[in-house]
């Protein structure tokens, strides 16, 4: 049974000036940076994924496909129409740590130290340069355990309809909220929450949740489970580098800032224990999601939306610590701020060269960890090496292409090895004159050859020898070497197939990896 409030606590609303500006900051910076250096690998895909919408990708559920077609058909296209979605995402995770921090029971300032902390996560400076599913991630993990808070404090068992809306949201964002979700249920099952197991509306939001993610459910059906063959493909290839229990948590203290354990390790003890164990589920969560994703090698930030909790309630837990000596309130949050603006030129490019960042870094006495082995043929980190080279890619291609004669253009396919390269000529193309490129990697494999039989291809992968195989004549076109990008290698040129059909052996290009 619905009752009201059990105590007069602060409302999450009522956040103070300091937060909002902080907001704001976050905002304009991500702004005024986001076309420092290029389209980002990812959302050349998203913007492909656009132009072909569906309920469901090989490799992501469609929400963000579906925003992206949004923003295009909005905003537009350009590195600033981008940037606004995923800047406004970080921003407004800022707000929602203050509104945790007040809704936990903290004053004012505990909500302008939240918001401060996660302005200081260096992760969520990157993810909110990019437009992709994981900027969205944390909002959407976080309204959810909002949703939590607002159910213990009131008791309200109805509130897991919003619950179950959230979660389906996040499910058509990204796959990995159902390991949060396993998280939340196993701090159910600790703790005295459990019994909202006994009533209904836990169950019916578990519905909700399932008929918001139905269509894409229902899509994996009729593609036979796609995700699930390219995380298997992931694990067999060992393309992601994985790290050990203590390398693993040493990536996340860097992740979230190396300052912020101060606010972090002390918020999860607070909601352990804190008030007589009255958040105690939100700490199981934490510690569930975290192990399970350990456990599983995931990339270390796959853990980042989840830590926006913690560092609201270790803002909650300062502030009551500081009450009888309030001048370490100040003191917190200049070192905060002192401590972490050194190195926020690492994931915000306000360096205008690569050179130049490099150059920073080297003064760096820690290396910047990599989450893929294929991130190393780069000095620059992936989420700055993948903006370079993609037009320049995409103009050596066409140089290749232009110089056929023209009755040959018609049947020459640009073959790409990746999401990336396909999707840097399907953006960048037209204004060359290219035709769509081909590809076997990701969802650009169910979108097919597009007609083309293979009688010449333009391929942007592999070595002669691969292509040699496949075709008379093989030679090099031109080349993709563009200094700190992580696409190298030279372009072919491929003519006279040794008797086959692109058609007919089309099922044999699929790389999901």
């Amino acid at each position: 049974m619905a009752t009201t409030a059990r105590t007069s606590e602060p409302r999450c609303y009522d956040l103070p000036a300091a937060a909002l500006l902080i907001a704001g900051a976050v905002f304009v910076v991500l702004l005024a940076t986001s076309g420092r250096y290029g389209y980002f690998r990812d959302t050349l895909y998203y913007l492909a994924c656009a132009r072909h919408l569906a309920w469901g990708y090989v490799d992501q559920p469609p929400l963000v496909a579906g925003l992206v077609w949004l923003v295009s058909h909005t905003l537009g296209t350009s590195l600033a129409a981008l940037a606004v979605a995923p800047a406004l995402a970080d921003a407004g995770l800022v707000l929602l740590t203050a509104a945790l921090a007040r809704e936990l029971g903290g004053g004012r300032f505990a909500a302008a130290l939240a918001a401060l902390a996660a302005a200081c996560a260096p992760v969520y400076w990157v993810e909110g340069r990019q437009l992709s599913m994981n900027i969205f991630e944390p909002l959407l993990w976080m309204g959810c355990l909002f949703v939590v808070i607002r159910i213990v404090k009131t008791d309200d068992q109805r509130l897991w309809l919003w619950f179950g809306a959230l979660a389906g949201i996040g499910l058509e964002n990204k796959y990995s909220i159902g390991v949060f979700g396993a998280g939340v249920i196993a701090g159910l099952l600790l703790t005295g929450e459990r019994r909202a197991f006994a009533e209904k509306w836990l169950w019916l939001g578990g519905l909700i949740a399932l008929g918001i993610f139905a269509p894409n459910l229902i899509w994996n059906l009729r593609h036979h489970w796609p995700f699930f063959e390219l995380m298997h493909n992931i694990r067999a290839s060992g393309r992601d580098i994985r790290l050990g229990p203590a390398a693993y948590w040493l990536t996340q203290i860097l992740m979230v800032s190396p300052v912020n354990i101060l606010l972090w390790l002390p918020g999860l003890a607070w909601l352990y224990g804190a008030r007589q164990g009255r958040f105690r589920v939100l700490a199981w969560t934490f510690v569930f999601t975290a192990g399970i994703f350990m456990a599983l090698h995931g990339k270390d930030y796959y853990t980042a939306p989840v830590y926006p909790i913690l560092l609201a309630a270790g803002a909650v837990a300062a502030e009551a610590a500081s009450a009888a000596r309030r001048w370490i309130r100040p003191a917190l949050a200049g070192m905060l701020v002192l401590l972490t603006a050194p190195l926020l030129p690492i994931v915000v490019p306000f360096y205008a060269t690569p050179a130049g960042y490099l150059r920073f870094v080297a003064r760096l006495p820690f290396p910047l960890p990599r989450t893929e082995a294929g991130h190393e043929s780069s000095p620059l980190p992936q989420f700055f090496a993948d903006e370079l080279g993609w037009q320049q890619m995409t103009a050596e291609v066409a140089r290749a292409y232009n110089a056929l004669p023209p009755a040959a253009r018609a049947d020459t396919a640009i073959f790409a090895g990746n999401y990336g390269e396909a999707g840097a000529i399907d953006f960048f193309g037209p204004r060359y004159g290219l035709p769509p490129a081909i590809s076997g990697h990701q969802s650009y494999f169910l979108w097919g050859p597009r007609g083309y039989t293979g009688a010449r291809m333009i391929a942007m992968s592999g070595d002669r020898a691969q292509w040699l195989r496949l075709y008379r004549r093989v030679t090099q076109a031109g080349t993709k070497d563009v200094p700190y990008a992580l696409e190298r290698g030279p372009i072919w040129l491929c003519e006279d197939p040794r008797g086959w059909s692109l058609q007919a052996t089309w099922p044999r290009w699929k790389h999901w990896d």
